[in-house]
C-alpha cells in the first residue's frame, strides 16, 4: 500500500454495536477502511479491534486524529493506540555472544522484510562488534556484573534516549532486566528458547533433553517483571527424537528462534499486536 494509513488498536468492555460505532467514527470523517479485524474474549467480556484506514480523503489532520480517538475511547471505556504507516520505528537490538538472531534481524531489515531503523546494538560482551560495524549500527559494550547492574542499566536507558529508540529486542541477551528498567522502558521483546510456559529460565534445551521431550519450541514475548512470563506474541515448534543429543536440540532450536523472533518483531512493527492482561491478540 503506497498511500499512508492510520491504524487504531482498541480494547474495551464488550457490548452490542461496537463494530458499527467505531467504524462509523472513521466513516463520518471520510475515511476508507482497508483492514478491519475484531475479536471478543467472551470469558473476560472484552472486545478487541484493529482498524486501518487511508489518510487520503480523511477530513481530520494527523494532529486532530488522536484527540478524536481519545474522545471515542473515553465513551467506550477503552484502551487504545494510534499508529501511522509511514512512521519508521527505531530498534535497538541487545545481544550477548550468540549471533544467529542478530544476523537474522539485520538481514531481514536490509532486505526490507520489515520497516525499521536499527541504529543501536548493545551487548555485555564484545564478540559481535564486527557484525554491528558491517551493518552500519553503533555498538556499545556495557559489561554487566552484580555490582554494576544498576549503573549499567542507567547508561543503557540514556543510550535509548539519545538514539530515540522505540523498541528494544533482546536477541539472546542473557541478562535479566530489573524492575526499575522495565518500568521506565516497557517496550521490550524477548526470544526464549523453549515453548513457554515449559522450561522457563536457563538452559531449557538441557531441561528438555533430560525430560525426553518429542517437541521443542521457541517463544517471543513482551518482557515483564516475571521471568519469561510476559504476554506471548509468537511461538513455533519442531519435532525431535530419542536419537537427538543436546547439540541437535540447540541446532534445531536456533532455527526456530530466528523465525519466531522475526515474526514477532514484524507483527509489532505492523501494529498487529494488542496486549490485554497477560495475553495478546495478534491480528493477521
Amino acid at each position: 500500500m503506497t498511500s499512508p494509513t492510520a491504524t487504531l488498536l482498541l480494547s474495551c468492555p464488550d457490548r452490542r454495536g461496537l463494530v458499527a460505532e467505531i467504524a462509523n467514527f472513521i466513516y463520518s470523517h471520510g475515511g476508507n477502511i482497508v483492514h478491519a479485524d475484531h475479536h471478543t474474549d467472551f470469558t473476560r467480556k472484552i472486545f478487541l479491534t484493529r482498524l486501518e484506514w487511508q489518510l487520503e480523503g480523511f477530513d481530520l489532520s494527523r494532529e486532530q486524529i488522536a484527540p478524536a480517538c481519545e474522545q471515542l475511547a473515553g465513551s467506550l471505556q477503552a484502551n487504545w493506540q494510534l499508529h501511522f504507516s509511514d512512521t519508521v520505528r527505531r530498534l535497538s537490538i541487545w545481544v550477548s555472544r550468540q549471533d544467529h538472531c542478530l544476523l537474522d534481524l539485520l538481514w531481514r531489515q536490509k532486505a526490507k522484510e520489515f520497516t525499521a531503523e536499527i541504529p543501536l546494538i548493545i551487548s555485555n560482551h564484545e564478540d559481535l562488534k564486527e557484525i554491528a560495524i558491517q551493518f552500519g549500527a553503533d555498538f556499545h559494550y556495557l559489561p554487566i556484573t552484580p555490582d554494576n547492574k544498576a549503573e549499567q542499566e542507567e547508561k543503557q536507558l540514556q543510550l535509548l534516549r539519545d538514539y530515540q529508540i522505540d523498541i528494544v529486542v533482546l536477541a539472546k541477551y542473557m541478562q535479566i532486566l530489573r524492575h526499575n528498567f522495565i518500568t521506565r522502558f516497557p517496550n521490550i521483546i524477548n526470544i526464549h528458547h523453549s515453548f513457554l510456559p515449559a522450561f522457563v529460565g536457563a538452559k531449557p534445551y538441557h531441561q528438555a533433553y533430560k525430560r525426553g521431550v518429542k517437541i521443542i519450541g521457541a517463544t517471543a514475548h513482551y518482557v515483564t517483571d516475571e521471568l519469561d512470563a510476559g504476554p506471548i506474541i509468537e511461538q513455533d515448534v519442531v519435532r525431535v527424537s530419542h536419537r537427538d543429543e543436546i547439540a541437535d536440540l540447540i541446532r534445531k532450536g536456533k532455527d526456530l528462534e530466528r523465525i519466531v523472533l522475526a515474526r514477532a518483531v514484524r507483527s509489532h512493527l505492523q501494529n498487529r499486536v494488542l496486549v490485554y492482561g497477560d495475553r495478546t491478540v495478534v491480528f493477521g
